[in-house]
């Protein structure tokens, strides 16, 4: 079973910075047998929506539309450590944010089979 752990969460003031962690964890197969790692976040009162994924190779990556071009999101295998460094944050990015990991080649947004237990991120206005 792959576990994933958030860590880097806090408290940021609009347009401020914050970067997030995702250390993955399991047998070797287990983890060589994820296709991507991906990024979701969760508001209150809101769905979880996607923010942004990233292939194992990392040469591909998808991301909403609500962050691109403010979040960049990137992996280090060697480490097994996913990455999310948001930049020019607003109040509305307020949410906890859930790393995830996917086994099914198929579509960044598809289902995803493993989940971390989630960090908070708090904008302030």
């Amino acid at each position: 079973q792959v576990q994933l752990v958030e860590s880097g969460g806090g408290l940021v003031q609009a347009g401020g910075s914050l970067g997030l962690s995702c250390a993955a964890s399991g047998r070797t197969s287990e983890l060589w047998a994820i296709w991507a790692m991906g990024w979701f976040r969760q508001a209150p009162g809101k769905p979880r929506e996607f923010v942004a994924a990233i292939n194992r190779s990392g040469g591909s990556t998808s991301y909403a539309d609500s962050v691109k071009g403010r979040f960049t999101i990137s992996r280090d295998n060697a480490k097994n450590t996913l990455y999310l460094l948001m930049n020019s944050l607003k109040a509305e990015d307020t949410a906890v944010y859930y790393c995830a990991a996917k086994l099914r080649s198929d579509s960044f947004r598809g289902l995803y089979n493993y989940w971390g237990q989630g960090t908070q991120v708090t904008v302030s206005s």
